[in-house]
Order: C-alpha cells, then sequence, then structure tokens
C-alpha cells in the first residue's frame, strides 16, 4: 500500500471508514466478530487511517474499534470527530464545539478508544454557535497536551477552513468527495491545495450507490440512512442508477470491480488525497484496498470525470445546513 501526506502526517493513500460496522447502515452492528476481523485485514494489508466518530453508535463504534486495536494501537493512525453531541444537556445530534465540550468529548473518546491520543482529532460539523477560533484554540491545548496529534475539519467551507488554519495548522479536512459529489472542487479544494491541508474523502461509494450492487432500495432495513437520502429515492435513484452502470462499463474494460474504479479515480485527483471507504467485510476490505493498484487509461479518467451530476442532494434537508461549501 502506497503512502501519501496529510500536510505532516503520512497515511496509507486509501483508509478505513469504521462507522458501517455499528451505525446508520443495514446490518450495522450486527456482527462484531466479522468488523473485527475486517480491521485486521486492513492493518494486515497495509492501511493505516481507520477512522470514527463518538457520534457511531453514538459511542459503540468507538468502543468496538479499541476492542479491536488492543496490542496493534501502534500500527494505526486513529482518528475520531467530536460536535455532534452536546454533552452538556441536548445530547446527540446537537452540534456543540464549545472548548468545555470539547474537553468532554476527548476524555470520552480516549477512554472509549483505549488509547492515551488520538491521532487526527476532527470537528465533524462546523458549530455556528462556536467561533472557530474559540474551537481550534481549545484543540490546541490538547495538541500541547499530547491528547491530540492533528486536527482536522470535516464538512467545513472555506472560510471556516482559512481562520481555523491561522490558529493552529489544520492538517486534514474530511468532506464527502466521489464520482457523484464534486461540489469541493470549485472552492474547498484549491484552497487546501494553497494551505497545505490534505483531503480525506468520505463516502467515495456513493454509499454503496457507485458498487453497482444497489439496484433497488426494498432490503434497506429500518434505521438505514439512506432510506431518507434524496439520492436513493424515487426518479433520483433511477437516474443515479445510470450513473453506476457507467461506472460499471468503465470497470469491465479495466478489469476492476466498479468500487475499484471510483477508488482509482479519485486517487488520480491528488496525492494529498486519502479516501476512506467503509465495510463490515473482509472481502471488501480486500476489494477496496486493491484499488491502489489499478490503472485507469487518460480515456478512462477523462469518460469518469465526465459523468452527468448525481441527482438529488446528498443529504436530507436537516443534513444540508449543516454543511458548509
Amino acid at each position: 500500500m502506497k503512502h501519501i501526506m496529510l500536510r505532516d502526517l503520512e497515511v496509507s493513500r486509501i483508509g478505513l471508514g469504521a462507522m458501517g460496522m455499528s451505525h446508520g447502515y443495514t446490518g450495522s452492528g450486527t456482527d462484531e466478530p466479522e468488523s473485527i476481523r475486517t480491521i485486521h485485514r486492513a492493518l494486515d494489508l497495509g492501511v493505516t487511517l481507520i477512522d470514527t466518530a463518538e457520534i457511531y453508535g453514538p459511542y459503540t463504534n468507538e468502543e468496538l474499534l479499541g476492542r479491536a486495536l488492543t496490542g496493534r494501537r501502534d500500527q494505526v493512525v486513529l482518528a475520531t470527530k467530536f460536535g455532534l453531541i452536546a454533552h452538556g444537556g441536548a445530547g446527540p445530534w446537537n452540534l456543540d464545539s464549545s472548548p468545555a465540550n470539547i474537553r468532554t468529548s476527548v476524555e470520552g473518546s480516549l477512554k472509549r478508544l483505549g488509547t492515551d491520543h488520538i491521532d487526527l482529532y476532527y470537528q465533524h460539523r462546523v458549530d455556528p454557535n462556536t467561533p472557530i477560533e474559540e474551537t481550534v484554540g481549545a484543540l490546541a491545548e490538547l495538541v500541547a497536551e499530547g491528547k491530540v496529534r492533528h486536527i482536522g475539519l470535516s464538512e467545513a467551507g472555506p472560510d471556516t477552513i482559512r481562520r481555523a488554519d491561522a490558529v493552529h495548522p489544520v492538517t486534514a479536512v474530511q468532506s464527502e468527495y466521489s464520482l457523484w459529489t464534486r461540489g469541493l472542487e470549485e472552492r474547498v479544494l484549491p484552497l487546501l491545495r494553497e494551505l497545505g491541508i490534505g483531503l480525506v474523502p468520505f463516502a467515495p461509494l456513493g454509499r454503496g450507490f457507485l458498487t453497482g450492487k444497489i439496484r433497488s432500495t426494498d432490503g434497506f432495513k429500518e434505521g438505514d440512512f439512506r432510506h431518507g437520502n434524496p439520492r436513493f429515492t424515487g426518479e433520483n435513484f433511477q437516474r443515479n442508477l445510470r450513473i453506476a452502470d457507467e461506472v460499471e462499463a468503465v470497470a469491465a474494460a479495466a478489469g476492476a470491480t466498479p468500487a475499484q474504479v471510483a477508488l482509482a479515480w479519485l486517487l488520480t485527483r491528488g496525492d494529498d488525497i486519502a479516501p476512506i471507504p467503509g465495510t463490515k467485510r473482509v472481502g471488501r476490505v480486500e476489494e477496496n484496498t486493491a484499488a491502489d493498484g489499478i490503472h485507469l487509461s487518460a480515456e478512462q479518467i477523462d469518460k469518469l470525470t465526465n459523468l452527468p451530476p448525481a441527482a438529488g442532494d446528498t443529504h436530507t434537508e436537516a443534513g444540508m445546513r449543516m454543511l458548509e461549501r
């Protein structure tokens, strides 16, 4: 597995998103032994960047990683996130990036993860009620104390990123980025290159859609957040199937799977990008990490780059309000 630099942090070029092992998708939290095997297999294949958050579960995903990484912590660049749980009373899915809340969050994450430091600590969503300077100032204190090694932002816009980086160097920004989610290319990605900040794309496979294996939502169980995702509903779903079909056609020509092609395309976008495809199965982590060795021709890259935009927003209306662009 090749490595790249997120600013001054070295990581594998393809990471692992652990969320779906515990949260958000059909079957989450139903097979801990397989999830742990998947984490161990990822490490064996050279994956170093593993991503979680306190909100996943909530809490149970960090606990799972803590158990899985026993004895192997030194092999991992461990990333987690805060800010979507207001510990002072409002609870989960309430924005709070105040310094006091960050203190509560980091201590909980350290305990659940079974570690004395977090390698990359992200603000999960920008909190409009707390100036970013106060948030990053609190994170800088955690860096000075050794509890956090690097800081990051998730789904932050250019102004927030620039203001944050002026207080303390931001190592990485995590945002949704894939063949069908390209919005950050115009304003965010150029700024990251200007400031030397790395990019960690989440949902690089379109929440499974770009694998070509989702032809219907009938198999989604209650609690799978794709039920309310505009790209997975009604006419949008049918229109987006055509994008998946185009990816599958390129994959057939390249002798690869659609998932590998979608990831390989992302890897052509720069040497400062480390996508974190999520899975809870050993076979899928083997498939995804093999994308590091897929070569796409210039013609194939051009065809993928010029696919039509996806139909529908990436989140529900409430979720979209938490995003900056």
